[in-house]
């Protein structure tokens, strides 16, 4: 399986690594275990013949051309805040990895990005009409600056069509174990197994609300209201008379910047995202538990 990885200046270390420490691990455990599955043919390529990644390290590249892969993979770029970001989205290197990934598309390959990456993949405008998910904090964001695209900010991965996306930051290893999967289920149990991965499905878990980023004054007011009312309990009538507007108007501000109803928004900050995480992982504890116990019966 061929697999072009690309690299633009500023490229987040972490991210990089990972997906490639991921394919590499799975080569070699495919080798000394004997699975039958397909050698992943990694190739890191740039647009520009050198690319020094986000924390001052220069990464050896091959230049992006040379035939189409049968997957792409664009880690994320070092702009974690949204105005450095936009003004990063607006270089010409940017724009040329548009035009190439459009092209790599077009042949028929996967495309996938993690992370921050999932905007430069929007920016090629082959999300448009697609479910997605993106990094946490900067869904709203992503919802304003690409319209079309239906953003799924709690999924860790999302597969719309030939498009597969990830969250935040280590969600480059979920989204290199989900192609190592779709190869070989086996080989990427066995990877994660390797590098300690556990199974993270979500985003909510790992989603702290007031860091949502979005410059929406109907929502920041409402965010106020919220925070000093979570002793209390939620009513919609009161959210709008406090921001000044209609519960019709209010729940679609909502809906717009940040995809959730007003009520959801509210639970979230009331922490049962974490409960529920809590829940999940006192959950695969005990299934293990279990699992030990029956394994020494």
């Amino acid at each position: 399986m061929k697999i072009f990885v690309l690299a633009l200046n500023n490229v987040f270390d972490t991210g990089l690594a990972t997906v490639l420490d991921a394919f590499q691990t799975a080569n070699e455990l495919a080798e000394m275990s004997g699975l039958a599955s397909p050698r992943f043919d990694v190739k890191i390529v740039s647009l520009r013949s050198k690319v020094v990644t986000s924390q001052g390290l220069t990464v050896p590249v091959e230049r992006a051309g040379g035939g189409a892969p049968d997957c792409v993979v664009v880690p994320a770029i070092g702009y974690k805040m949204p105005e450095p970001l936009e003004k990063a989205l607006a270089k010409a290197e940017v724009r040329d990895a548009a035009a190439v990934l459009r092209g790599w598309s077009k042949r028929g390959a996967t495309m996938s990005a993690a992370c921050i990456g999932t905007f430069v993949l929007a920016e090629a405008g082959l999300l448009d009409e697609q479910h997605a998910t993106t990094t946490w904090w900067l869904a709203p964001l992503f919802r304003k600056r690409y319209p079309r695209v239906t953003v799924e900010e709690s999924h860790m991965i999302v597969k719309s069509g030939r498009m597969v996306t990830a969250g935040a930051a280590l969600s480059h290893m979920d989204l290199a174990l989900w192609l190592i999967r779709q190869k070989s289920p086996k080989l990427a149990a066995l990877t994660a197994k390797y590098l300690i991965v556990d199974s993270r499905p979500s985003q909510s878990a790992y989603v702290i609300s007031d860091h949502l980023i979005h410059s929406d004054p109907v929502v920041e007011k409402f965010e106020s209201w919220a925070r000093g009312r979570l002793g209390q309990g939620f009513s919609l009538d009161e959210a709008a008379r406090s921001v000044a507007t209609s519960k019709r108007t209010l729940a679609r501000r909502l809906q717009a910047v940040l995809g959730k109803s007003p009520l959801e928004y509210f639970q979230n900050l009331r922490g049962r995202d974490c409960g529920t995480g809590r829940l999940r992982r006192w959950s695969d504890a005990a299934d293990f538990v279990a699992a030990e116990a029956g394994a020494r019966d």
